[in-house]
């Protein structure tokens, strides 16, 4: 999984969001200005995060968009697969969107997909282990 440009920033919107008033939101604008993120680019992510329910928009003069919940209830993981899909390295690996291999006769007793389904599940457990909250606060899920 690699995380892209439109997942980076989807996390820094967010965080920005987080910080701001929850009562006023913040404005696209403002958003693509304290986050360094190209407004065009960011009005885009901001709908996808709207339609999947993270979000919500405010209209009126000093619209924009706040959070739909706390930050403490949304979950980087969702994050992560509602920008760039499944967390999986490569298909066969996947959970949510498994693809055997065309080359691979036994996927089940494969060495290379049981390798790729370990890092998947360590991103997801990352991932899935962090909040938006989390991450405002710097605080990572202890790993062992």
């Amino acid at each position: 999984m690699k995380l892209s440009r439109k997942g980076e920033y989807a996390l820094k919107a967010l965080m920005e969001l987080a910080v701001c008033d929850m009562s006023t939101g913040s404005t696209t604008p403002e958003i693509a200005r304290k986050a360094h993120i190209p407004e065009p680019f960011l009005n885009q992510i901001l709908l996808t995060l709207k339609n999947a329910g993270i979000l919500r928009s405010r209209r009126g003069a000093r619209g924009g968009y706040v959070l739909n919940r706390a930050p403490d209830q949304i979950i980087l993981g969702d994050i992560a697969r509602l920008m760039d899909g499944p967390l999986a390295p490569i298909p066969c690996a996947s959970v949510t969107a498994y693809e055997p291999c065309p080359s691979c006769p036994e996927p089940e007793t494969c060495n290379l997909r049981i390798l790729m389904r370990s890092v998947r599940d360590a991103i997801a457990n990352i991932l899935d282990g962090t909040t938006l909250a989390d991450l405002i606060r710097g605080r990572a899920p202890n790993i062992i």
